[in-house]
Formats: structure tokens, sequence, C-alpha cells
């Protein structure tokens, strides 16, 4: 009976949401005392998952799973739980797996704990500790069905590695024609630039920069840091920026390490919606602003002289130590 955890991937590779929901269910076993079994759809090298504790990993190729679909990728889960004896399921946060969760706790007849921040408190009875209140709280839940299926939030539990050996099974699932009502008929997506949802680092702006002609700034901070950019909802709503990258509790929610929110008064839906990252920055001119209060460091200043100069300096850092 092993862990069994969905590792998601892009265009061939495993995004860090797949390492890291591998390693927690590594942290299971390590208490149940059983190893973990990962599904890869179309994914990548299977040896990556086993640095991060899978002992094997079922391989499902299919040309008809390129695009992900929420029905389909339950089934798949399903029967390879099934397969393998799961009494324990791991998922990630990301929209792609909260869309898929519900489906598989019907199909197996499965508790599902969301937003699950650290390893269970106890395995008997299964009790987990989850955020609840948008981030302002913890509640400790447990699963008392005879299936579990765990929604790890995003960065929460980190990539930690581990000395198993990740064996490849190719696993072919019985693929049924109702599972593909809702069909993709074409993505748009950036792909010059890092995601929201894996990104380490996050810079935002809002209406403090005045307009879109003066995101450059934004955006060259990012640059230099490695970042993925978002905005707030009004920043998106006047169309300066593109809708993907509003962040907040009616956008994007945000678990980075580091968020850095220029220009951004900090209404509380925008607050809900990256309450989850670890490090939260402030520049802001209003020294009133709502943000400063849920910041760990503010700066109260004209961005449009605070940015700049961090970007210089920022650049004489990597400069001196590269």
């Amino acid at each position: 009976m092993s862990i069994l955890v969905y590792t998601e991937s892009e265009n061939g590779a495993f995004k860090k949401g797949a390492l890291e929901v591998t390693s927690y269910a590594k942290g299971i076993a390590d208490m149940l005392g059983t190893t973990v079994t990962a599904v890869s759809i179309n994914g990548g090298d299977s040896s990556e998952l086993g640095v991060y504790g899978a002992e094997k990993v079922l391989e499902v190729k299919d040309d008809k799973l390129g695009n992900f679909n929420a029905k389909a990728y339950a089934s798949v889960i399903e029967q390879a739980a099934k397969q393998e004896g799961a009494k324990v399921v791991v998922v990630s946060s990301s929209s792609d797996s909260k869309f898929l969760a519900p489906l598989l706790a019907v199909y197996l007849e499965a508790g599902y704990a969301t937003n699950v921040v650290a390893l269970p408190e106890s395995t008997s009875p299964f009790k987990v500790k989850r955020t609840a209140f948008t981030n302002k709280a913890f509640n400790s839940t447990e699963i008392s069905s005879d299936v579990k299926i765990v929604g790890l939030s995003n960065n929460a539990f980190g990539l930690k590695e581990s000395s198993a050996s990740a064996a490849a099974e190719s696993f072919t699932p019985s693929l049924e024609d109702s599972n593909f009502g809702v069909q993709i008929t074409a993505i748009d997506k950036a792909t010059d630039k890092v995601s929201i949802a894996d990104a380490e680092i996050v810079v935002s702006g809002g209406r403090g920069l005045k307009g879109p002609e003066n995101w450059g700034m934004i955006e060259e901070l990012a640059d230099v840091l490695g970042a993925a950019t978002a905005c707030s909802k009004p920043v998106s709503d006047m169309g300066w920026r593109p809708h993907a990258e509003h962040v907040g509790q009616t956008g994007k929610p945000v678990a980075s390490n580091l968020y850095i929110a220029i220009g951004v008064s900090g209404a509380i839906q925008h607050l809900a919606g990256i309450n989850a990252s670890k490090v939260k920055v402030v520049i802001n001119n209003d020294a009133e602003a709502p943000f400063f209060k849920a910041a760990d460091y503010g700066i109260v200043g004209d961005a449009f002289e605070v940015v700049p100069k961090l970007i210089e300096k920022l650049k004489e850092f990597k400069s001196n130590n590269a």
C-alpha cells in the first residue's frame, strides 16, 4: 500500500510543484512505513522524481491526454490508486489539481482536505493542518474515509531530496469517450515569462504606477531577480496588464518566497491572494496604505525614485558576486 502522488508537468518537464508534492508524499510514507508511487501523465524524466522520494513512477503516454482534462486525468489517477491499493493520494494546489481532485474524491469515495501546509499531525486518526479564512488562520482536519486525498498548499513544504531510486513502469489506463466531453480548441499563454504559480519571487504593481507606460521598471526589476510579474485587480481591469497577471482573491493566488508590491494599496481582496507568500515587501508613498500592516518590510517613498535605485543596487550586487 504505497502513497500515490500526482505529478504535474508542462511541455514534457515536471513542474516545481510536482517535486514538492513528491517530497511531501515521501514524508507521509516514512510516517506510515511505506513507499511512494507517482503518476506521470506525459511527464518528464522519471528519475527526477526519485530524487525527491518516489520509488515507482507509473508513466502514462497518450496523445489524447496532451492537454489537461479534469475528468480524464481524474480517471487515470483513480485507476492508478486502485491498482496500487493506495489509501492516501497527494495532489498539489494548482488550478488543474483543484479541478480534478473533487472528481477524484467522488470516484474513490474519498475525503479531500485542501490547503494542507504540513505533514499529518497524526496518522490514526489521520489529521492534517490546513489554512482557513484566506490564510489568516489554521484548522486541524480529520479525514475519516478509507481513502484520503491531500491537497498540499503551494510552497508550504518545500523540496526535500531523498535517496530513493525511481523505477519507471508503463501504465495504460482505460480512457472512456465520456471523459472527453469538453475539448480544448486552443491555448494562449506567455512562453517567455516566469509563471506566477511556479515563481519563487513575484514583483507586482498597482495603480501607483500611474499608467502602463511605466511598467518597464517592474519588468526590469523582475528580470534582475528572475521573478514573475503580477498586478492588482484595478490594473488588469483598466487594461494596463493582462488578466493572467492579476493576483488576489478573485485572481491568481501567490505563494512565493518573496512578494514585492509596488504602488499597491493592499485591498483586502489582494492581501487574501498573497497571504501565503513567505516574505512580503511593499513600496508605497502612502504611509497609511493597508499593505504596510501585512508587510514584513515596507518602504515609504516614491516608487519612481526607489525602484530604479533598488535595481541599480541589485545589479551591482550581482556583478560583484558573479
